[in-house]
């Protein structure tokens, strides 16, 4: 059977990698993470003092771009791959609140959004995979098969967010996570490159009132019928 491009873009704390993650192992695909690319990319102006505790040089973070190097790790025991920025493993820290926060920020560089929009290209020149983000089937992928935009109210997504940060052992209020998941909606929207928008064939999946098992048996049915097609 032929492999297809799925393309699944959307709002923050939708639960995208989530499900992109299951659908791919279901399927004996591919999974890119495309949020950990630019969350560690974040990191690493976090780190450099390029942006964060009231500065933003980053400038100087699109100096260092060439030095950064990004890989996905498989790791056998979690069953998926962590993130590694420069040969290190950042899959926990990348994933904290005050990355969260300037996330956004950071992928509304054009020229950090053409290194990692290049190296994604490069991904899945062979099909076979399951992409999320903000602009994989506007830009990464806009020829591919299967296009998802994944969608739900700030108040139920902002609860979800919440509930993970707390089971990671986080201090933090719901007001803050709330503020920062509509803080990015508008960011994220706004930005100059590659702003998220739905594709004109993208089939929209308001997972707002969804558990996780009706979300997956959903999306893999839509994943079945496309394939299927090819």
């Amino acid at each position: 059977m032929s492999k297809i491009t799925i393309a699944i873009d959307g709002f923050s704390s939708t639960g995208k990698s989530t499900l992109a993650k299951q659908l791919a192992k279901e399927l004996g695909y591919v999974y890119v993470d495309t949020g950990a690319m630019y969350r560690a990319i974040t990191l690493f102006a976090m780190r450099n003092s390029f942006i964060g505790n009231g500065e933003e040089r980053l400038e100087d973070l699109v100096k260092l771009l060439p030095k950064i190097n990004l890989r996905f790790v498989p790791n056998a025991e979690l069953g998926f791959s962590e993130m590694y920025l420069n040969d290190e493993n950042v899959e926990k820290e990348i994933r904290t609140m005050q990355v969260s926060k300037f996330v956004s920020r950071v992928a509304e560089i054009e020229q950090v959004r053409y290194k990692l929009v290049e190296m994604q290209k490069n991904m899945g020149k062979e099909k076979g995979i399951v992409m999320d983000g903000r602009d994989i089937g506007t830009v990464v992928f806009p020829d591919a098969e299967l296009k998802v935009f994944m969608t739900a109210s700030p108040q139920a997504r902002a609860t979800r967010r919440y509930k993970e940060l707390l089971d990671r052992g986080e201090d933090v209020l719901y007001k803050d996570v709330l503020e920062n998941v509509e803080k990015r909606d508008f960011i994220d929207s706004h930005r100059e490159f590659s702003p998220l928008r739905k594709a004109k064939d993208a089939i929209e999946f308001d997972n707002s009132d969804m558990g996780l098992k009706e979300q997956f048996e959903r999306l893999l049915s839509i994943a079945d019928r496309f394939i299927e097609k090819v």
